[in-house]
């Protein structure tokens, strides 16, 4: 990896002590903050690499690491296309003023339902997964855009639990055992308005070769079904996938660099075939990750027997698991520092821990200011992407709001706390327990 990637410098959004206190003080904490100025500029930076890299590209923002409405109309506003895993996220979008035709639509598993709101909405194109989404196209009718999502047999380096190319997958037709190419003579069979094909090998990638890898064997099956079928893709997604800096030990690679090598790879598959296609790349993690972090309150200091360590001192905060749920479903590390009051002394080793009747360890063995107190305010930086969304109620606990840091310095909430009335807005009592026994 070193050799494709000089060092990054480190950008990633931090609050001052000012930001965070005015922040705490407002809308309380735990609370996910986002910064605008950070986000439109990786937006643009990542269109502009993929535009010098290939004139024909398109950036698509993957709302599901996202899908927030506020941060959606945003990556429209910077010319962004939407690509929506659900119906939920076809919404989103929609409420952020999208037209659908921005929009494609994903999913392994979709049903009857998605596909036909989906039509009937106008959506841009439809990433179809299985030849029995093939069918159901077929029958809802209409003339909408369909791109096959291919699995190369790419497996990357990443969590086993990310990782989306391999040949072992649920996503996508095969193309070492022929189910590839079946699913683009079904669609030409069909008179489905097939354009082309779409892969995804997996996310957090910190080695680009499995994303190079990807797009050369996509592209190179376009012109083997040009060659064979006659077909003329004209549209190539190499999904997305580039990691970020959760710590100062990852070392992602620059965009450019990146969307440099990717169109080398497919340039070099379809050199001289005459294909002429539109590169799609549907990045979400790199897009808003670093853009985003979590405010926590510190509550409970404690230290305790540690078996081998002699002891270890737990940090406990106001969130947890229902708000970051990375840590314990990827053992997920990323950076935690004190932001109010500043950290000025020497450091000492800490877990962060929740609130949640689990274990609910979120950030063990991180360095933090010797002391730490009730009352202080951290910050985990990167939290951008996949904690939002993957957000649940757990224990009951309510959701965090987001605010947005506007380009002039001022908050803008753009997705309130949830209230204890939407908590249990759900929770039906029937008539016959209802009463006293």
């Amino acid at each position: 990896m070193g050799m494709f990637a000089p060092p990054v410098t480190d950008t990633r959004f931090r609050l001052t002590q000012d930001q965070s206190d005015r922040l705490a003080a407002q809308f309380g904490t735990p609370l996910y903050v986002v910064d605008e100025a950070h986000f439109r500029a990786q937006l643009r930076r990542y269109r502009n690499a993929a535009i010098q890299a290939w004139g024909k590209s398109e950036i698509s923002f993957a709302t599901k690491a996202n899908s927030t409405v506020a941060l959606i109309k945003i990556a429209d506003q910077e010319g962004c296309f939407i690509d929506v895993a659900s119906e939920g996220e076809l919404r989103a979008a929609m409420a952020a003023g999208v037209s659908p035709s921005q929009c494609h639509l994903h999913g392994n598993n979709k049903t009857r339902e998605e596909i036909g709101f989906a039509v009937s909405v106008g959506i841009g194109h439809i990433v179809a997964d299985h030849f029995g989404e093939l069918d159901m196209l077929k029958e809802i009718g209409g003339n909408s855009k369909v791109v096959l999502r291919l699995a190369p047999g790419v497996d990357p380096v990443t969590h086993h639990k990310i990782s989306t190319g391999q040949a072992d997958t649920k996503f996508g037709f095969n193309i070492t055992d022929g189910s590839a190419e079946k699913a683009t003579k079904r669609c030409l069979e069909l008179s489905l308005n097939l354009i082309g094909f779409h892969c995804h090998v997996g996310s957090q990638l910190l080695d680009p070769e499995a994303q190079v890898s990807g797009g050369e064997l996509i592209a190179q099956f376009a012109l083997d079904m040009h060659n064979r079928h006659g077909f003329s893709a004209h549209y190539l997604n190499v999904g997305g996938g580039l990691g970020i800096r959760y710590t100062s030990k990852d070392e992602p690679m620059p965009v450019e660099g990146y969307c440099r090598m990717i169109a080398e790879s497919v340039m070099k598959a379809l050199d001289g075939s005459g294909l002429d296609v539109v590169l799609g790349q549907e990045p979400g993690r790199s897009l808003i990750g670093e853009s985003g972090l979590t405010l926590y309150r510190v509550g409970v200091v404690k230290t305790v027997p540690a078996k081998n360590i002699g002891y270890r001192t737990y940090v406990a905060v106001d969130g947890g698991l229902s708000d970051n749920p990375r840590p314990a479903l990827y053992s997920s590390v990323y950076t935690v520092e004190r932001v109010s009051p500043p950290t000025r002394g020497s450091l000492s080793s800490f877990t962060v821990s929740g609130k949640h009747c689990e274990t609910d360890k979120l950030f063990p063995n991180v360095e933090l200011a010797s002391d730490i107190a009730s009352g202080d305010l951290i910050q985990v930086l990167c939290t951008g992407a996949y904690n939002s969304s993957m957000a649940s109620n757990y224990n009951r606990y309510r959701r965090p709001g987001t605010v947005l840091v506007r380009t002039d310095g001022s908050f803008s909430l753009i997705q309130r706390p949830e209230t204890w009335d939407e908590l249990l807005s759900r929770d039906l009592l029937p008539d016959n327990l209802a009463g006293t026994l």
